[in-house]
């Protein structure tokens, strides 16, 4: 235990105690560092390859024809799927897509050839589990792609058995020729969007829930906020030297990640880092001051924790990577407006892959200015009025001196 006249009020005096509680605390050693930074690796093996592709698929041929091996020639060759094993009946197929063996089984229809080349229309069917979102919709594209460029080719063959000329039967088959460019990620890496949103929406969440824990520690009892004021000097410079080791950890994490996706990965920057990190700052700090307001509202570190992991877990699916926020409801479009990342992942996105010029990357960074003030302000008026009311009803049992209160 410290004697009071071996410990000086201030900033600093706060900071190593908080350094001492993650020293002594492993919980929140490991919830600031070990988490994030094995969530990080874990989603970096996960998403490595950048880009799935040759995914399994299965084929049922009734037809067995030249035309129907053709096409099975040509989906194999799609660079998003393969076919992998050929079935027997319809049953076997669904059997196979529900055990996960396969994404989608194409349908070759009886007589395909026969009908084909007297002018019919015949109908080729390919199943796919849509609750597999990703890898069912890459098969299916890759089926897409591969039917009408082998519908194309039999129609230029008929055409020209018919006698009309190799140019003219293949500008009447696209009279109007369409040029489609991917403008921000031409390799559909899901590195580049998937990846550089998961990290935020995870750091988001083990940012405020950190902060609700540790400051949740100094509030749940009526005498810990007193003391910490009496260490910091002041509540202002006992909650900065409270917040700032973790915001230095987090800062870390973050560059860590930033470096994983720069370099390992070649992430784009084609817009100004500098600005990338005043948003990555202000993130931090606005989620470390929701963290703190919620602990402070609810007084219970168990609640405090419970209610900010409700609150941002669900931040990925409002953030408007998987499905765009115009198209949202209102409830959807106002709960990701509401959160930081939302709007740190748009400064990031605008200076890695989209290059935004700079006098329009500034609305997600004042957003982001804005709820670290607002949210600051709020801290500040709730520490004050526990404080007025802690004066009137104060605890004897609260430590009475510095050196108590430190240990």
């Amino acid at each position: 235990m410290l004697a009071r006249r071996n410990v000086r009020p201030g900033f600093w005096l706060v900071f190593w105690r908080e350094i001492g509680w993650l020293r002594r605390r492993p919980f929140l050693f490991g919830l600031t560092t070990i988490v994030p930074l094995a969530q990080m690796a874990f989603l970096a093996a996960i998403f490595s390859a950048g880009l799935a592709t040759r995914l399994p698929i299965g084929v049922l041929d009734l037809d067995g024809s030249d035309l129907s091996r053709t096409i099975i020639r040509m989906v194999d060759a799609t660079p998003s799927s393969a076919v992998a094993v050929r079935v027997g009946d319809l049953a076997e197929g669904r059997s196979l897509i529900l055990s996960g063996k396969i994404h989608g089984l194409l349908m070759l229809p009886h007589d395909l050839q026969r009908d084909v080349f007297v002018g019919r229309r015949p109908e080729v069917v390919f199943f796919y589990n849509t609750q597999t979102l990703t890898t069912g919709n890459l098969v299916a594209s890759g089926v897409n792609a591969a039917l009408p460029s082998s519908a194309a080719g039999i129609r230029l063959s008929l055409r020209t058995a018919q006698g009309q000329p190799l140019e003219f039967a293949r500008a009447s088959l696209q009279p109007i020729p369409v040029q489609i460019n991917a403008l921000f990620n031409p390799t559909l890496n899901y590195v580049f969007f998937l990846l550089t949103a998961l990290i935020p929406s995870i750091l988001q969440v083990v940012m405020v829930t950190t902060a609700s824990y540790s400051i949740g520690l100094d509030v749940e009892t009526r005498y810990r906020l007193r003391i910490l004021r009496r260490l910091g000097g002041g509540l202002w410079p006992a909650m900065a030297g409270k917040i700032l080791p973790y915001t230095i950890l987090f800062m870390l994490v973050l560059g860590l990640s930033d470096t994983l996706l720069f370099v390992v990965f070649g992430l784009p920057l084609r817009g100004q880092s500098w600005l990338l990190i005043i948003a990555g700052l202000l993130f931090i700090l606005s989620c470390q001051l929701l963290g703190g307001l919620l602990a402070l509202v609810l007084k219970s570190t168990v609640s405090a924790v419970s209610i900010g992991t409700l609150v941002t877990a669900p931040a990925f699916g409002f953030m408007g990577i998987g499905f765009p926020r115009l198209g949202m409801n209102a409830f959807s479009y106002g709960w990701g407006a509401l959160l930081p990342g939302t709007w740190y992942l748009t400064a990031r996105v605008d200076q890695t892959v989209r290059g935004t010029p700079i006098d329009l990357s500034w609305k997600p960074v004042l957003v982001l200015l804005a709820f670290t003030v607002a949210l600051a302000g709020l801290v500040a008026w709730k520490l004050e009025s526990m404080r007025a009311y802690r004066v009137e009803t104060s605890d004897p049992s609260a430590p009475r001196t510095l050196g108590e209160a430190y240990s």
